[in-house]
């Protein structure tokens, strides 16, 4: 995935120590009910679209330019699925990060899915019941997407 400029600029201050940062995950549905997958290229896995907002995007925001971007899908948000801190990750560089995820539900409305830069292999529409192999992340994010529940937090322990 590419490094956005921001981050290169913050690394080089703050080295490789944790970067508290915002992400973005988009469940594109298209009218027949199917959801828009891509194949990463840097680890050849099938997931949802997402990415980092530039600095001063909003969310939705990204969630569209990250679709766009990715499979040449145009998509309008219809709703915050989730919000989540994430477990912080540390890439084979040693930098380490942690998002606060924002994932939208989103509504396909033109374009053809194809792979439209260098962080995805394949790109794809996929009947719900028929998805190929993809982490708990993205599972829980379509089935929560499917359904017409609040918005999902983790919820606060008890005090």
């Amino acid at each position: 995935m590419a490094t956005p400029e921001f981050i290169r600029s913050l690394r080089a201050s703050a080295g490789q120590q944790l970067l508290w940062l915002p992400g973005v995950t988009a469940i594109v549905f298209d009218d027949a009910g199917r959801v828009l997958l891509g194949r990463r290229s840097d680890n050849g896995k099938w997931s949802l679209i997402g990415g980092i907002p530039d600095p001063g995007e909003q969310p939705a925001a990204c969630a569209v330019r990250e679709v766009h971007e990715e499979t040449a899908v145009h998509c309008v948000p219809e709703r915050v699925v989730l919000v989540q801190a994430l477990e912080p990750v540390s890439y084979p560089n040693g930098d380490i990060c942690q998002y606060m995820d924002i994932s939208f539900r989103c509504r396909a409305v033109g374009g053809e899915a194809r792979v439209n830069d260098d962080e995805s292999l394949d790109v794809g529409w996929f009947e719900v019941d028929a998805l190929p192999q993809l982490n708990e992340f993205a599972l829980h994010r379509i089935k929560l997407a499917l359904s017409d529940t609040p918005t999902w937090y983790d919820p606060i322990p008890s005090l």
